[in-house]
């Protein structure tokens, strides 16, 4: 879609800030069923850069975000509640901050992952945008009429990079004092909003849900600020590649549990080992036999050889020679901050180590890849 095409079908939904994205002069394209702001005049090479050395400013609004709140106000219960559909700790969220996990299946695999903010009279969770409809639908069938499912008719926007604190301290000072995960309401430009310190860039920054009636002008606010630029799609996503971040629908999906996907860290303790709260989420067993023995499949880094990116889809291979593959790409790309192609994919877990050697066969040639650490750029969050 050319830039100068500024009407969009019928069939896709508008986030509040759609006007706003055709007056910059984005280029829009379809995403999870919205018009979406692919990237702007500058590039996407301009945006990526702009992002980690100052402040980019994204439109999340097509993201789910629903709360879950307890008629009787014990959020307690709304927890426990919670915890039988995913494997964190959302009893020991304290007030105030948040927490990444997943909705998981009977067979381990993961439904969605989201983020469940501890906002004190209720849990606001924020869920991809494709499945946003089918995890009402599970929380719905899912929870008594003791507890409220509300989706929310907000804005969500995103500001990432190291001058994004110093950014919207110009118009709510108190985030200056939220470390990485934090959630607080914040007054911004005399408006209502929930600000949590979390983000998907792998830079320090903050995700900010809006009254939809002052999306535009409080996004204008930002971008006033000269270290402030808009960030489309595509940048967003060469960006949360560098970082090792998973994408729903391309590294994970229902077929894919925690444990292949090296998402442990997102599985606390208590949920594991010992104690009545473990083994009540939706594929434990398989879970936590993984947890224990090891998966036979694991996701990696891979660093190609050469200038030519390797695409999601790309077989994997031991040798230059006729073989079966071992594993796939999932995510990858051309690393803007690292000047090379980069990807992300799942091989045997024996094949797993750094350093490891494999080709990526790619419009018919087996290309050198090694197997890397993630992330691929050092995150940045405000610990």
């Amino acid at each position: 879609m050319s830039v100068e095409a500024k009407t969009s079908p019928n069939s896709l939904r508008q986030t509040p800030l759609h006007a706003l994205h055709l007056d910059l002069g984005a280029r829009m394209a379809p995403f999870a069923g919205y018009d979406m702001p692919l990237n702007y005049p500058a590039g996407v090479l301009a945006e990526h850069r702009h992002t980690r050395t100052a402040a980019g400013l994204f439109d999340i609004s097509h993201m789910g975000q629903i709360l879950l709140r307890p008629k009787d106000g014990v959020l307690t219960d709304a927890a426990r509640a919670l915890e039988r559909l995913v494997p964190a700790d959302i009893l020991g969220l304290a007030q105030g901050r948040q927490r990444y996990t997943f909705f998981t299946n009977d067979t381990g695999g993961i439904l969605d992952d989201l983020m469940v903010a501890n906002c004190g009279a209720y849990y606001l969770l924020v869920v991809n945008a494709a499945c946003k409809e089918n995890d009402e639908s599970l929380l719905r069938d899912s929870f008594s009429q003791n507890f409220d499912v509300e989706p929310c008719d907000r804005a969500l926007i995103a500001l990432q990079g190291p001058k994004a604190e110093s950014a919207l301290a110009h118009l709510a000072p108190d985030c200056a004092g939220m470390r990485f995960m934090d959630v607080r309401e914040l007054s911004i430009m005399g408006k209502l909003c929930v600000v949590t310190r979390s983000g998907y860039t792998g830079e320090d920054g903050f995700e900010i849900s809006i009254p939809s009636d002052v999306a535009r002008e409080i996004a204008e606010g930002l971008l006033e600020n000269p270290d402030v630029a808009p960030v489309g799609l595509a940048a967003r996503d060469t960006l949360r590649l560098e970082a090792g971040l998973c994408l729903y629908g391309a590294d994970i999906d229902a077929g894919t549990t925690p444990v292949t996907a090296g998402l442990t860290w997102a599985i606390q303790p208590i949920r594991r080992h010992g104690g009545e709260r473990v083994g009540e989420f939706p594929g434990a067993p398989i879970i936590l036999d993984e947890l224990e023995r090891g998966p036979a499949i694991h996701r990696v880094g891979l660093a190609p050889e050469g200038r030519m990116p390797v695409r999601a889809g790309t077989p994997l291979f031991v040798e230059e020679a006729n073989e079966a593959p071992v594993g796939h790409v999932t995510s990858g790309g051309f690393g803007p901050s690292l000047g090379r192609p980069i990807a992300m994919g799942y091989v045997p877990t024996a094949l797993s180590a750094p350093g490891t050697k494999l080709f990526a066969e790619v419009r018919g040639k087996r290309l050198p890849a090694t197997v890397t650490p993630l992330p691929f750029v050092q995150h940045h969050y405000k610990r």
